[in-house]
């Protein structure tokens, strides 16, 4: 039996100096350095076909050159990136394989080199961690796993104040991408949709009626991962629409 305690087993908490109830973390991911080698494991019941896996069964995957050799013939392009950034919650205790608005075990392949992720802080010092480094990963992370990896990751982190988030907010090159998490899928849209028009509305100062359209006409939604017991999407804007994201009350 998987003792799922152990999965994800995070770096943290971490104390953030300066950080208190209501500010927001702006973390920086600056590098991502993978070890030699990845595994991908299926297992009974895991991911969204895991009713057909009979016995549990893993893959060693050597990563080198830039590539990860699924197998002789097939070698694919390394993606680096993190699976779990978060910071400890208000109340309760939740293991790394869990996303909410903390951030957490969010599986959104955005969250890689270049990008900056912001976090809403709920308890002084924050208790940031950091897990779940992967070498290659599509969205969805549909049958469970991606290519999961040890490694080192290369972080900034700094304490905005003065401001709130009540959710992750993530900020690449091109976009902004809204991030939410719920129990149903339906939920996790209707929750997005209305980060994202709210920041439409306060970023271009129009009506929620013209937010709602532009948000269908510039906007896309997709899926970060659906097999960690919730639903967690992202929906991203271009920044030539809003410019750079700029922390208020969101």
């Amino acid at each position: 039996m998987l003792d799922e305690s152990k999965l994800d087993a995070a770096v943290g908490p971490i104390r953030v100096k300066g950080a208190r109830k209501g500010d927001v973390l702006c973390i920086e991911v600056l590098d991502i350095m993978l070890a030699d080698q990845g595994v991908m494991m299926t297992n009974c019941g895991l991911g969204t076909l895991g009713e057909r896996i009979t016995e549990p069964n893993t893959k060693v995957i050597k990563i080198k050159e830039g590539k990860a050799f699924f197998s002789e013939d097939l070698l694919l392009p390394l993606t680096p990136m993190v699976g779990v950034i978060g910071v400890l919650p208000e109340k309760g205790i939740f293991p790394a394989t869990v996303p909410g608005d903390f951030g957490g075990n969010m599986d959104t392949k955005e969250v890689k080199v270049g990008t900056k992720v912001f976090l809403p802080v709920f308890i002084d010092g924050a208790g940031l961690a950091v897990a779940d480094l992967h070498a290659c990963m599509g969205d969805g992370e549909l049958s469970g796993t991606g290519i999961e990896t040890a490694g080192t990751v290369r972080l900034t982190v700094k304490v905005l104040k003065g401001s709130s988030i009540s959710a992750p907010v993530l900020e690449t090159l091109d976009h902004i991408y809204l991030i939410s998490t719920a129990k149903t899928f339906e939920d996790a849209v209707k929750a997005a949709c209305t980060r994202m028009t709210d920041l439409l509305s306060e970023k271009l100062d129009m009506s929620f009626p013209d937010s709602y359209r532009l948000m269908s006409a510039v906007c896309d939604i997709g899926i970060s991962q659906v097999v960690n017991g919730v639903y967690t999407l992202k929906i991203r804007v271009p920044k030539s629409l809003t410019g750079p994201f700029d922390i208020c009350h969101r």
